[in-house]
């Protein structure tokens, strides 16, 4: 191997953390908002807010 060739391979291995270490965050991140969401919508503003939305949804319909 030419001394560019063991450079250019080198500096590929080293970057093969980052790349696991962007979705480990991105899946936290989305785990956060999961919950955050699952949160909202179970208690009492998660109750009001669909039934808001289906009443209206309803009223648009002409069926309510």
């Amino acid at each position: 191997m030419t001394h560019l060739t063991k450079r250019l391979a080198r500096r590929h291995l080293d970057e093969r953390g980052i790349t696991t270490a962007e979705y480990a965050v991105g899946t936290a991140a989305g785990a956060g908002l999961a919950g955050l969401l699952y949160t909202l919508l179970t208690g009492g503003f998660g109750k009001t807010l669909l039934t808001t939305l289906f009443d209206h949804v309803m009223s648009l319909l002409g069926i309510k």
